[in-house]
């Protein structure tokens, strides 16, 4: 009996660690969810109110996400009923998206808006991007070009040659 509980709770506890997972890769703009717009805040960790968060609590999140993701009851959890609570996410994160970028206030986003926000940000525009992968400077990008300037990014964004060079693991994947 006690390896069935202990089996139990270390499912549970699996469960509740990929539904935890999966929601903070699924933060705003790929963020994680305990930072920014629609972060879990500290008073919602802290069950008991009592100004500290203990394993037990945290714990208890994990139970309670589960929970609420087992919308049937039946203890497990469905491909329906994760698919449904990472289509909730979605939708809660475009939502999200929409009410930062609408500056007009009319529910859609325009090109205008998208414009605007890409220089709020100061990033690089199509010409910036163009100019840095033609490295030849012939006006257009070749196919070597192209694959050369996403080598480069790959390596800028830490994930080595994807060709199994380099890197973090030479996969391709971090940590790998």
């Amino acid at each position: 009996m006690k390896t069935l509980k202990t089996s139990l709770l270390l499912a549970a506890l699996a469960s509740a660690t990929v539904i935890t997972t999966a929601e903070a890769r699924g933060g705003p703009e790929g963020g994680m969810r305990g930072f920014g717009p629609g972060a879990i805040d500290f008073e919602t960790l802290d069950l008991d109110g009592d100004g500290s968060v203990t394993l037990e609590e945290l714990q208890g999140q994990g139970a309670a996400r589960f929970a609420e993701a087992d919308t049937d009851g039946d203890g497990a959890l469905s491909a329906d009923e994760l698919a449904a609570r990472a289509e909730n996410a979605r939708t809660e994160r475009l939502t999200r998206m929409i009410e930062r970028l609408d500056t007009n206030e009319d529910g859609l986003i325009q090109l205008e808006e998208l414009e605007a926000a890409r220089e709020d940000r100061r990033g690089p525009g199509a010409e910036d991007l163009f100019a840095r992968m033609d490295t030849n400077e012939d006006g257009v990008i070749s196919a070597e070009e192209f694959e050369a300037a996403r080598e480069r990014m790959a390596e800028r964004r830490g994930f080595g040659d994807r060709r199994g060079g380099h890197g973090h693991g030479g996969d391709g994947r971090r940590g790998g």
